[in-house]
């Protein structure tokens, strides 16, 4: 195993995306909807192409909390989906638990709506027995800001490490020298920093003009 100093190693992680369901969403008020849409689907993509396990579940799906949002399954259609009987926590829950331990690996990703519940509560528990647990705060939401705030001091008291998408991306990504490089690229772009599409068309098109010369042939106006 090649040494991540410090970093998040892609071969000892497994994603928890917990309760991302449609009717939770409309409970969400510190992040615009399409914005945590988006930041599940960078998650659901990197999995995928890291070949991280997903494992997801949802609280009463047939109930007011409604469905997992499809994008998961879509974009991470290797995602293991554990049902739940009633428990709030998911890690009450003993064959979700079981699902996690069958991968060997240590390291957990979490992301949950809502972040003060679905988010915190299987960090603290995963903490306690004796994972490593990645709080992606920005692929939560949650009904209001002062409880995202507080809920981020509860987990990293409790031991775990509160971070974002972008991060996320970043520190499973390690380098720009690698085969994938311009699928990470698209995600960044595609679901979390647009701006980063307009430095990337910049960039290409700067490269355009050292290749074929520049569009605007000045000499036509002198």
């Amino acid at each position: 195993m090649a040494a991540t100093n410090g970093m998040l190693d892609p071969e000892d992680t497994v994603m928890l995306l917990i309760d991302h369901q449609s009717g939770l969403f409309n409970t969400v008020r510190d992040i615009p909807i399409p914005d945590l849409r988006n930041y599940v689907i960078a998650l659901a993509k990197t999995a995928s192409l890291l070949k991280i396990p997903v494992i997801t579940t949802a609280s009463v799906p047939d109930g007011p909390n409604g469905p997992l949002i499809p994008e998961i399954d879509k974009y991470a259609p290797h995602a293991q989906y554990v049902p739940r009987t009633g428990q709030i926590n998911a890690w009450d829950n003993p064959p979700f638990v079981e699902a996690i331990e069958q991968t060997g690996r240590k390291t957990l990703i979490i992301a949950g709506t809502l972040t003060s519940v679905c988010m915190a509560f299987p960090a603290v528990s995963a903490v306690q027995a004796g994972y490593k647990a990645y709080c992606v705060v920005d692929a939560s939401g949650n009904w209001s800001k002062m409880a995202t705030d507080i809920t981020i001091a509860r987990v990293t008291q409790a031991g775990a490490i509160p971070t974002d998408t972008f991060a996320i991306v970043g520190e499973l990504m390690r380098t720009w020298n690698r085969a994938e490089g311009s699928q990470f690229a698209e995600i960044l772009s595609d679901h979390i920093c647009p701006e980063y599409k307009c430095l990337i068309e910049s960039f290409t098109k700067a490269q355009a003009v050292v290749n074929n010369g520049p569009e605007t042939k000045m000499d036509k106006f002198q």
